[in-house]
């Protein structure tokens, strides 16, 4: 049976005209499917349905999504996501699920003689009236300048002198910060990227596991197609079970001068 699917130019072109028409015509397309953005079902013979196709260095993922959440369209991811996000859909991914403001698993970051870990927590906080999706990032030490043989924490200076800029007062929203980016794959954050040479971009902050984020925090992500990332350093913030005392946290952080943020488009679903 026909299916009610939308093929972009761009899916088309990397799988091929006869690909694309044996989907249209019902061939290797699933009538039912668990959506890639929301991860509610779907049913591509009575709802329209978006074709969404991961692709990584060596391997290339169709997966499928609501057309009323996301349109057709391809996202590169690198090899070690694509694999992970294809154990998520096989169930093989035993991540732990982030509901409210859990913390994401740790991921490390060099600097001059350790391996310190950046926590990052996923939440919801209330500016001009609306929710936006937001990451908290927090390391669990002094940040030192790679190659310094300094003790001097120089998280929030580094962050500076990438583009986030000081937080002075919570209830205003971030700008921008071009060339940086929160990569979410089939409903997971994967990562959060910054510039690279030749006009790439390369993680900054990667999970050692594809995170769950909450349902929430998701469907505002796809709504605004923006996550606003605050920052600050190890001990500000800590570990808070409750969006209300992140966000009173966040202040306090502000008040000291102790907050950067920016503001980064989201890539992927």
């Amino acid at each position: 049976m026909p299916r009610m699917l939308d093929v972009s130019d761009d899916v088309r072109a990397e799988i091929g005209d006869e690909e694309a028409d044996r989907l249209l015509a019902g061939g290797d397309a699933p009538g039912s499917y668990d959506c890639t953005s929301c991860r509610t079902p779907g049913d591509s013979e009575q709802e329209r349905t978006s074709t969404v196709l991961f692709v990584g260095e060596e391997t290339a993922v169709l997966a499928f999504a609501h057309a009323t959440c996301i349109p057709s369209q391809v996202v590169p991811v690198s090899e070690e996501q694509l694999q992970g996000a294809v154990r998520s859909i096989t169930g093989e991914d035993t991540a732990p699920r982030s509901t409210g403001a859990d913390p994401a698993p740790n991921a490390p970051v060099p600097t001059n003689d350790r391996q310190a870990t950046l926590g990052i927590t996923c939440g919801l906080v209330l500016i001009e009236s609306e929710l936006r999706p937001a990451l908290v990032v927090e390391p669990d030490g002094p940040i030192a300048r790679p190659g310094s043989a300094g003790t001097e924490d120089e998280f929030l200076l580094l962050l500076m002198e990438q583009g986030f800029k000081p937080v002075t007062d919570m209830n205003q929203l971030p700008a921008m910060n071009p060339g940086w980016s929160t990569l979410l794959a089939m409903g997971k954050l994967h990562a959060v990227l910054q510039p690279a040479n030749g006009g790439s971009q390369a993680a900054w902050w990667q999970a050692h596991q594809p995170l769950a984020v909450s349902d929430g925090w998701r469907t505002e992500a796809n709504k605004s197609k923006t996550v606003l990332m605050y920052a600050a350093p190890a001990g500000t913030i800590g570990h808070q079970p409750r969006e209300d005392l992140m966000r009173q946290a966040l202040e306090q952080a502000a008040a000291k001068g102790a907050l950067v943020a920016a503001a980064m488009p989201l890539a992927g679903t």
